[in-house]
């Protein structure tokens, strides 16, 4: 496969897509056909899709630890408005690049899969051990986050490895044991954050397979708050 190439594509932006629905004056247009959504949506989903965002209440920091201790992954929720164009956005790269992993590839993390006759996609690493060389992951804002509360912020941690789990999908304890070290080490120091404190400034998940929307693509999320921006910005590329 040749080099991916590092030329933007404009019309492809999330943020082209958010203003668009942001400002769109139908705030319960849906940009798919009602029987055909880009990809399959839960009752949640439906019923973001109902509310304009002036009658839905953003997560609380309070909520999203609640949320993700109790692995209650389902319930976090996008902006309505966001939702839309998150679907709008999806059926646009799936028709443009053939799915949402071929854009992220070539458009933002500029990765070049190994092709081999099992079909897996898997990429060259310098270590076999996830996070354990900066150039077999990469930190990126996420595009398409969910609903907070201001001065919240979520990332992405993307992998060239695959992270230990179990039958069912969930991190082992030593994927647990890897993913809590990294998030130590890279975000709660930057981010200052002190051992005990009470409601701390950093929390991560990993969604299990039925919640990824791109299940190809290892990846971990982590939440920050009350994070300066200078040290924000090594993390909002």
């Amino acid at each position: 496969m040749s080099k991916q190439s590092s030329t933007v594509d404009e019309s492809s932006l999330p943020s082209v897509f958010q203003a668009q629905w942001t400002q769109n004056p139908d705030p319960t247009a849906l940009p798919f056909p009602r029987e055909n959504p880009p990809f399959p949506l839960t009752a949640i989903d439906w019923h973001q899709l109902s509310l304009t965002d002036a009658e839905f209440t953003p997560h609380s920091w309070s909520n999203l630890q609640h949320l993700i201790s109790t692995h209650q992954l389902e319930e976090l929720k996008r902006w309505p408005s966001a939702l839309k164009a998150y679907l709008a956005w999806t059926a646009h790269v799936k028709d443009k690049y053939g799915s949402v992993m071929a854009y992220l590839l070539q458009q933002r993390l500029f990765w070049d899969p190994i092709e081999d006759e099992t079909q897996a996609l898997r990429f060259d690493v310098r270590n076999v051990v996830p996070f354990a060389d900066e150039d077999d992951f990469k930190i990126l804002r996420n595009d398409w986050g969910y609903a907070f509360e201001e001065g919240i912020w979520h990332v992405v941690v993307w992998l060239k490895q695959r992270l230990p789990v179990d039958e069912e999908g969930l991190l082992t304890e030593e994927g647990r044991r890897l993913v809590d070290e990294f998030v130590r080490k890279e975000f709660r120091e930057n981010a200052g954050e002190m051992q005990g404190e009470e409601e701390g400034k950093v929390i991560w998940f990993k969604n299990t397979t039925n919640l990824q929307s791109v299940r190809s693509l290892e990846h971990i999320h982590v939440l920050v708050r009350e994070v300066d921006q200078d040290v924000l910005e090594r993390w909002r590329k």
